[in-house]
């Protein structure tokens, strides 16, 4: 048996299938390292909704192959499914495993991987459309030192935006069964104070299964069945954030108030390109609905800058929006062409200089948006979980708290909000008060 590490790309569902290869190397008897020199396999589990990330993936084949020339590469996940060949030609590349089979990964390790060198890497991949099995295998610990363990629910995309690869590397939408969620949930709760949900599009849990049972169905049997203390949704659509949902997430001190919809962009136009399936209306109905139920809720938001055809006018029409709601924090993203996807066969590209001053815009914008959020929590009381060497927190809606004095991690506790610093709040005696 050898010792391996597993480096994660990307969203916190391939943060998840990364714990799950992890445990499942290590239910094989190997031994995780304790950094990446001392292992020699080397598991990258990548990311390919932009070229940057392509490009991450293929800068690390690289200097890990210049630095530690005997360590064999295994390179799976997102990339590995889209371009498998591409990968392949990298040297030090000994095995690419697509999402198609990354479940066999363990398996595959144990009976042995050849050390390919300057030779191409053999190739794992299968038609992810003929996947019907959910692909995570079971997650029963936090990676490293981490206190708020993802645990993955759903598998897929059944919606074909059209900028987005991830359905064609992730397959149909696929959900773990209530039963496996329950059981994962009630272990990790015993260990964890937080879980968090995640998926590739985490809303639509439970459509696939015969009847109506949906996400605010499982919730609920999380609540009622586990001893977990709190719950986290990550990224929910705008459109399955229903009314019940809601509500649900309101009434219940088990769940984090925290609201994560993807947005993309604020004109009707551009969301209609990207066959995207609400309109702005939509959207806001949504927001001012979590916010008049949770009125000091985290919204945060993906935002798209520079998609072909998007004019001043539109990119103004979406700032304003934007602007307009009450978010309070933003992922944004400078449009990548993704090979495959009708977006990058478009004429109307927007320059690359236009879509990073239209980018520097949306963030300055949704950093007065937070600063503005953390200073309304000043004076209040927080419910934070504590998380690394506990000299810090994070807050039920989703803000970093440096705390005053070293607590344990993996706790809950109640904290009392002094003031801002640089990136988050300060607990009474912390630090000087900024901002």
């Amino acid at each position: 048996m050898e010792r391996f590490w597993v480096k994660n790309f990307g969203c916190r569902a391939s943060q998840a299938d990364g714990a799950a290869i992890e445990a499942g190397l290590a239910g094989q008897g190997h031994v995780a390292a304790a950094e990446l020199g001392d292992a020699g396999l080397v598991v990258l589990n990548t990311c390919t909704v932009t070229s940057t990330a392509d490009d991450e993936v293929r800068q690390t084949v690289r200097r890990i192959h210049r630095e530690h020339p005997d360590t064999r590469i295994v390179v799976t996940g997102c990339y590995a499914q889209r371009a498998p060949q591409e990968i392949a030609a990298l040297a030090g590349v000994s095995l690419v495993v697509g999402n198609s089979h990354k479940t066999r990964i363990p398996e595959m390790v144990s009976a042995g991987i050849p050390y390919h060198g300057e030779i191409n890497g053999q190739i794992e991949v299968g038609d992810i459309f003929a996947q019907h099995d959910f692909l995570s295998a079971p997650v029963e610990d936090a990676l490293g030192d981490r206190t708020r363990p993802n645990l993955k629910i759903q598998d897929g995309c059944n919606n074909r935006c059209s900028f987005c690869i991830i359905p064609f590397v992730r397959g149909r939408s696929r959900s773990a069964s209530p039963e496996q969620v329950v059981a994962q949930v009630a272990r990790l709760g015993e260990k964890y104070r937080e879980v968090v949900l995640s998926g590739i599009n985490l809303g639509r849990w439970g459509r696939d299964f015969a009847g109506k049972t949906r996400l605010a169905d499982l919730v609920r049997m999380l609540l009622d069945q586990t001893r977990v203390e709190r719950l986290r949704l990550s990224s929910v659509e705008p459109m399955d954030f229903s009314d019940d949902l809601l509500r649900l997430m309101a009434d219940s001190h088990r769940i984090a108030k925290h609201v994560h919809a993807p947005l993309q962009s604020g004109s009707d136009r551009v969301l209609r390109r990207m066959h995207r399936k609400y309109r702005p209306r939509h959207y806001a109905d949504r927001i001012s609905k979590a916010r008049a139920l949770m009125p000091d809720c985290a919204v945060g938001a993906d935002v798209m800058t520079g998609f072909p055809g998007e004019t001043d006018a539109e990119f103004e029409e979406s700032r304003s929006f934007i602007e307009s709601l009450p978010f309070t924090y933003l992922h944004v993203f400078t449009y990548s062409e993704r090979p495959g996807t009708s977006a990058a066969e478009s004429p109307m590209q927007v320059p690359q200089l236009v879509r990073k001053a239209r980018t520097k815009i949306l963030r300055d914008l949704t950093a007065k948006k937070n600063l503005e959020f953390r200073r309304s929590m000043v004076g209040r009381t927080l419910s934070v979980v504590t998380i690394e060497d506990g000299g810090s927190g994070l807050s039920e809606n989703y803000l970093k708290v440096k705390l005053a004095s070293g607590r344990e991690p993996n706790r809950l506790e109640d904290v009392k909000i002094a003031g801002v610093s640089a990136d988050g709040l300060l607990e009474a005696g912390a630090f000087p008060v900024i901002g």
